[in-house]
Formats: structure tokens, C-alpha cells, sequence
């Protein structure tokens, strides 16, 4: 026999082993006898590779297809707990139609969560369900009855020690041969209290398990909030002397009176001299020009320090406190990257890639080169301790009492980077929230929301006309990638001044600020900029601001009548007291006979709280259609008639059925309706709520 031959044959005697072992362990454990399926659970992300994610208090809805051979009765319960807990929790599930079952349960606390299905064939409720059909039909049924008295008996083993005795005293009074009729025996096998009772312990020993599936719960925060982005450095009024911690803490009444959740600034620390950069960009900065906040790390310190012109940690802290002290929280810029003159670099050169003439290599995107920056090289084989001194990053600052990140440009470090340290971090603080400044494509964005980031930057600024906002939404609320992808929308940032906002004018920062606030749970604006509706570039063609910010200090001057800020304050308040505005899974779009307008709903899962949107997307004409609304979506029938109310003018409005008139001008620009549905007289009509 040759080598291959023996080869082959010892290969089909292991393989034959193998089955025979595999048989043995399902005998052993009673596999073979488990004969309910459990498969196509939702939500689940990549067979449970990563976790779905919820915050405190919301639904967590599980679907599953579960079924089994034969006509017997199923059961199936949720189970869920705590990652490091021991014991489960359970839910019921129930069977919504065609071996599709459904079962919801919510989370009390923030962290890593698992759930799993399990389910059994129900002998009892089968026995039930036959004999009531046996009984309708005139069968005998005595032996039938005997079953049932047997499988009650049964479940007396299993029955806690009160329950026991009453199930006992129950069977007394059945198993009394002649004392009753056998229609008062059926009578009582089929009474909903002793199934209430018997429900209470099922015979699980051949029960059949689902595999477990990752929940991340977060705050609430990372839901639903209003992000305000300032340079603390222009916090001065006059744009000439250097802004202050101290400042910004003058700063907060008017940014509180707005609405705003989440005060942003981007990178504190202190910034490099090597190569900095100046006004608008230019390669080489002028005397006295501070530089790009990104171009981290000087000889006062790096990602751990705080730039000295803006003050001490101690003034950072008590900003912070001063910030907590009106409900905002305090996000900063994290950007892994250093300017030539950071510590690390003369610290740990091995952490930063050398070009051939032994140089570091510095940040490009060519043609562009940025000689201010040079990138960590992820793919050093010192990757160990660079992993935990940016991790430690992280750490320093939520000591100081900060748990909200933007993270800079995270889809050009490595994916396995920030799968850990997220991890790591959320370990033991689970409320930090981490926001990917990702503007990439579609598969590196959503591939850093499965690794552990909170919500993301997106397309939102480049998405203008009513049918590319329907696509782009629809996605993101109604696809399964709503199970892990949390928008974060903004009409502009520091890099970012999009076209239309460059040719609109003030109608158009009136219509993408409505559009950010009311589409999306969470938005937020590059402050002062978009309040005085900045819109020049630096040239035609370019999304870089004329004069931008990152490059110099700003004298913004805030409040005055050309200000948004009034309409800023309104949004903000509509938002906090509408809780239909405070998720984004039920965001449907409406019809209208013009597609200049887009009209769009939110709701709350109840209907208590309607929502309805119209915004003129042209910055430059009034624009006016009939509504085709899905009356159904809003639990309105066609002959009602309904109340709208326009939160932003104050002006209500009565509506009968799906086609009514909208009229938008290039002032008001947007609608937002609060819907009060059954107006049946003029009693019911609401003049001031």
C-alpha cells in the first residue's frame, strides 16, 4: 500500500473516530435529544463579533427564528446580564407569526451586556392545547387527563416550596377517582390559574441555547445631545491677545442659555514651534502667530499638558466644574500625532517611521505636506508601549474629571489600536464617550463604530438635495446599521465649509442648522462661525475657511442682530422638551409634490409626542407644496382633523387628511410642527400648549 494510500485510510478512521466521539458526547449530554432550532437573531452585529448598542433605559428588541420538528408547542425565553455576572436574567418571548419570536428588555446600567435566546418544547402547553381540542370533539379523554396529572406531578419536583403545596392541594382535589365528573376534571386541567402556576417551571433539561451577543450600554448622552465647538484661545473679545480657560468660564451663561450639552474644544496643549504654520495655511508663520492646535507638543509638554498662554490645569479644572455646574460637559480633541519639538520624539523615536535619509517622516496627503506633524507609525515593534502611553492619554484627562473624546482623523491609525484601548478604557468607565472625526469611506466609518466608538462624524455636510438626505438618513435609521452607527451631525467644522453654505448664505445656515437638529438626536456646530454665518473660502473651489481659526485668533463678534443665535436657543429648547427629537430610529420621510422642500416626522414609540419637518432646501427662492402625509406612521386617520403648531413662529394651524399647504420663504426657511391629533371641537383646540 502505498504512503498517500495509508495516508488516506488513517484519515477516515480518525474522521470515523471523530463521529463516533462526537456521538458519544451528544448522547452523553443529551444533544441528540434537543430538537429546537434557534437561528437568524437579530440585532446582532457580525454573528456577535461586536456589540449592538443601547443606551440606559432603552429597548433592546430580540428577534429569532425558532422552531422545531413535529406539531408540539414551543417556549423560549430571553436571557441577558452583565458581562462579568453569573446569574441571567430572563424575559418572555413571544411567537409574532410564522416561527418568528420576539421578546424586549431594557438595561438599568451602563457597560458590556450579553443576551442569548434559549428555548424548549413545551410538553404542557402541548398536552393543553390537545386536550382542549380532544374535549371540543367529544373524545374520551381520560387518559389524556391522566397525562396531564402526570406532568403537573412533575413539575411538583420542580415547584418552590409554597407553590409546591398549592399544586399538591390542587391535584388532591382532581385525582379524587368519582368525586368529580370528567367535565369538572377537564374543567380544572384547563383552569388559567393552575397554568399560571405551572408556567413558573418548565421543564428545561433539553432545552437548546443560542450562541451570546454583545450589548455596549452607554449614557444617555451618547444618544441623544448638542455639541458646541469653540477655540478657547479667541475666547478673548478683541482677537489680539490670547484667550484663557478663565474666559471661557465668562463664556458658559450664554453658551447654557443656548441649549448646549456638550462644549468642544479642540487640542489644549501646547503647540510646536518646528515648521508651524501660519495664517491661512502659509508654510511659514509670521512672529507672534500661534500655529495649528494639531501641531501638538512643544517644550512645556505634550498630550498631558495644557498650552500656558490658555492657563494652568488648575484653571482647566475649574473650568470644568464651572461647566458641570450649568449641565455641560466638557469634550476634548484627541489627536495621536506631535509636532517635531513633542517630547516623544526625542523621548521615543522608535515610535515614528524614518525615511531613507533617516529623517521622520512627516504627515502628507499629496501633493500636501503638513512638516508640522509627524504620525505614530502603528506598525513599530515598539507598538506595546506606544499602545499604553496613548492609552494613558486617555486616562490622564479623565482624571481630570473629562469623559467625552473627539478623536482626530481614527481611520488613519490602527483598527486593533482602538478596539483595545476603547475596550480598556470602557472597562472601567463605561460613561466615556468616544466621537470618530471619520470622514472616510463607507466600510473604515462603520468599521470604527463595530470597534467600540460611540458616534461618528459622516456625510451629512455634503448631502444637500431632498433625495440624497432621504438615502443618506434611510441608512442610518433603517438598515441594520442603526444596530451600531450613531451620527453625530455637523453642518461644518473647522475643516470643513461645505459649497452650499458658501452660496446660500444666511438661508442656508438656517436650513442645515434645522436639518442637523431635527434629523439627527445628536448634532453640533463649529460655534461662533456658524452663528455669524461664516461663509467666505480661503479660494474657489476649497471647503478651507478664508482667515481660518486653526491658524490664527479670532475676534468673533457674537450676539449682535446678524447673530443666529436667537434661532440657535430656540432649536436647542424644541429639541429638550420634544423627546421624539431624542432618537432617531423612528424618523420617517413624507411625500411632497416638491422636491425643493423635505418633509420628515419623529415620534415617540406611544405617539404622545409628534414631530413634523419642512425645510425649504433652496437658499434662494420661497417654495411651496402639498404634503402626501403617511397619516398611518402618524396615527392619524384620513377624516381627522388635526392641530399643527409651529414651534419656531408660534403660529398653529388646523389640518384634515394627508394633503396640506406648506409655504416656505427664504426668512422662516423651516417648519417644525408639533402635531395634537383628534381635534374634535374647538375646545380641544390648544392655544397655548
Amino acid at each position: 500500500m502505498r504512503a498517500s494510500e495509508i495516508t488516506r485510510c488513517r484519515s477516515r478512521v480518525t474522521v470515523v473516530a471523530a463521529r463516533g466521539q462526537l456521538l458519544h458526547a451528544m448522547i452523553s449530554d443529551f444533544q441528540g435529544q434537543r430538537r429546537v432550532v434557534i437561528e437568524a437573531v437579530s440585532p446582532q452585529i457580525d454573528g456577535g463579533r461586536y456589540a449592538v448598542k443601547r443606551v440606559i433605559g432603552e429597548d433592546l428588541t430580540v428577534e429569532a427564528d425558532i422552531f422545531a420538528d413535529g406539531h408540539d408547542l414551543l417556549a423560549a425565553r430571553l436571557l441577558y446580564r452583565k458581562k462579568h455576572d453569573t446569574t441571567w436574567r430572563e424575559a418572555p418571548m413571544e411567537l409574532v407569526n410564522n416561527d418568528r419570536w420576539r421578546g424586549t428588555i431594557a438595561f438599568g446600567d451602563t457597560g458590556e451586556h450579553l443576551y442569548a435566546i434559549e428555548a424548549w418544547v413545551d410538553h404542557y402547553l402541548t398536552w393543553r392545547r390537545d386536550l382542549l381540542k380532544k374535549n371540543q370533539a367529544g373524545q374520551d379523554v381520560r387518559v389524556d387527563l391522566l397525562t396531564g396529572l402526570q406532568l403537573t406531578r412533575e413539575v411538583v419536583e420542580r415547584a418552590a416550596a409554597n407553590d409546591r403545596a398549592r399544586l399538591l392541594e390542587w391535584i388532591a382535589t382532581w385525582d379524587k377517582d368519582g368525586a368529580i365528573t370528567q367535565a369538572d376534571r377537564v374543567a380544572r386541567a384547563l383552569d388559567a390559574t393552575l397554568l399560571s402556576l405551572l408556567e413558573r417551571y418548565p421543564d428545561r433539561r433539553l432545552s437548546s441555547r443560542s450562541p451570546e451577543f454583545r450589548v455596549a450600554v452607554d449614557p444617555l448622552r451618547a444618544r441623544t445631545g448638542a455639541w458646541y465647538e469653540l477655540f478657547p484661545r479667541s475666547a478673548k473679545a478683541d482677537g489680539k491677545q490670547h484667550g484663557t480657560f478663565r474666559d471661557v468660564i465668562e463664556q458658559l451663561p450664554r453658551i447654557a442659555k443656548m441649549g448646549f450639552d456638550v462644549l468642544y474644544f479642540p487640542p489644549i496643549h501646547p503647540i510646536g514651534e518646528a515648521y508651524r504654520k501660519g495664517r491661512n495655511n502659509n508654510s511659514e508663520a509670521q512672529t507672534g502667530e500661534p500655529g495649528s492646535p494639531w501641531a501638538i507638543g512643544a517644550k512645556e509638554g505634550g498630550h498631558k499638558s495644557v498650552h500656558p498662554a490658555l492657563g494652568t490645569l488648575d484653571d482647566f479644572r475649574a473650568l470644568v466644574i464651572a461647566a458641570k455646574s450649568r449641565q455641560i460637559e466638557i469634550a476634548l480633541d484627541i489627536a495621536f500625532q506631535c509636532s517635531p519639538d513633542h517630547p516623544y520624539v526625542r523621548e521615543h523615536p522608535e515610535w515614528f517611521k524614518k525615511r531613507a535619509d533617516g529623517s521622520i517622516q512627516y504627515a502628507e496627503n499629496p501633493p500636501k505636506k503638513y512638516q508640522d506633524i509627524y504620525p505614530f507609525d502603528f506598525e513599530t515593534s515598539a507598538w506595546e508601549s506606544l499602545w499604553n502611553e496613548l492609552k494613558s492619554v486617555f486616562e490622564f484627562w479623565i482624571q481630570e474629571n473629562v469623559f467625552i473624546f473627539r478623536v482626530d482623523n481614527p481611520h488613519t491609525k490602527a483598527f486593533p489600536f482602538w478596539e483595545w484601548v476603547i475596550g480598556e478604557i470602557k472597562a472601567k468607565h463605561p460613561e466615556a464617550i468616544f466621537l470618530a472625526e471619520a470622514f472616510t469611506r463607507p466600510k473604515p466609518m462603520y468599521n470604527l463604530a463595530k470597534l467600540g466608538f460611540t458616534q461618528s462624524y459622516n456625510y451629512f455636510p455634503w448631502r444637500n438635495t431632498s433625495a440624497e438626505l432621504r438615502e443618506f438618513m434611510t441608512e442610518l435609521t433603517r438598515t441594520p446599521v442603526r444596530e451600531f452607527y450613531r451620527p453625530n451631525l455637523w453642518p461644518n467644522t473647522p475643516d470643513i465649509l461645505p459649497q452650499y453654505l458658501q452660496f446660500g448664505g444666511r438661508p442656508a445656515f438656517i436650513a442645515r442648522l434645522v436639518l442637523a437638529s431635527t434629523l439627527g438626536a445628536t448634532y453640533g456646530i463649529y460655534g461662533p462661525a456658524y452663528e455669524l454665518c461664516a461663509n467666505a473660502p480661503r479660494a474657489a473651489g476649497e471647503e478651507e475657511y478664508l482667515e481660518s481659526e486653526k491658524y490664527e485668533l479670532k475676534a468673533w463678534k457674537i450676539g449682535g442682530d446678524d447673530s443666529l443665535e436667537p434661532l440657535v436657543t430656540r432649536l436647542n429648547a424644541i429639541r429638550r422638551d420634544n423627546p421624539a427629537l431624542h432618537r432617531n430610529e423612528e424618523l420617517r420621510f413624507h411625500g411632497i409634490d416638491n422636491e425643493q422642500i423635505i418633509l420628515y416626522s419623529k415620534r415617540t414609540n406611544d405617539r404622545s409626542n409628534l414631530i413634523l419637518v419642512a425645510v425649504n432646501l433652496d437658499p434662494h427662492h420661497r417654495q411651496s407644496g402639498q404634503t402626501a402625509l403617511d397619516l398611518e406612521e402618524l396615527g392619524i386617520k384620513d377624516s381627522d382633523t388635526y392641530q399643527v403648531h409651529n414651534l419656531l413662529t408660534g403660529m398653529r394651524y388646523l389640518w384634515r387628511g394627508a394633503r396640506n399647504f406648506i409655504d416656505l420663504d427664504t426668512e422662516t426657511v423651516a417648519a417644525v410642527f408639533r402635531i395634537k391629533r383628534s381635534i374634535r371641537t374647538e375646545r380641544d383646540f390648544d392655544y397655548f400648549g
